[in-house]
């Protein structure tokens, strides 16, 4: 069994998987739009260029992606993609580019349970936590 998480962007998940490329070193496993669909003629025109599902891969971790092309979309909440790295540099790296654009909701620092972390809503309102753990961290 394996938990994936799946992300849904209003309109602008394209963009965020060539950020999550260029900050993550996201890996695009595959990546459909509405308009390459079989039930391409379901959706509105105005939607065949969006996102129907798109896979990334993060280190080694699953990403699942899509435009919710639905109106009165509720931003992402509830929630946190935690990305652990190896040492406070990498951590603090990632954070920073995560925060380009974006609110940080916790400054990166050391706390009483890790070397490094922090917590920041992207520039597209997806919340993640950047954490260094350890002595070794």
């Amino acid at each position: 069994m394996n938990v994936t998480p799946y992300v849904f962007f209003n309109g602008n998940c394209a963009a965020a998987i060539a950020f999550y490329e260029k900050v993550l070193g996201a890996r695009v496993q595959s990546c459909s739009t509405y308009g390459a669909s079989p039930m391409k003629d379901q959706f509105p025109p105005e939607t065949h260029d969006k996102v129907i599902h798109a896979h990334l891969v993060i280190g080694t971790t699953a990403l699942m992606l899509s435009d919710d092309c639905r109106p009165n979309l509720e931003p992402p909440g509830g929630y946190s993609l935690t990305i652990g790295t190896a040492t406070v540099a990498e951590a603090k790296t990632v954070f920073e580019a995560l925060a380009d654009g974006g609110t940080v909701t916790m400054k990166f620092g050391k706390t009483f349970f890790a070397e490094a972390f922090g917590a920041v809503h992207d520039r597209f309102g997806v919340r993640w936590m950047v954490i260094a753990e350890g002595a070794g961290a």
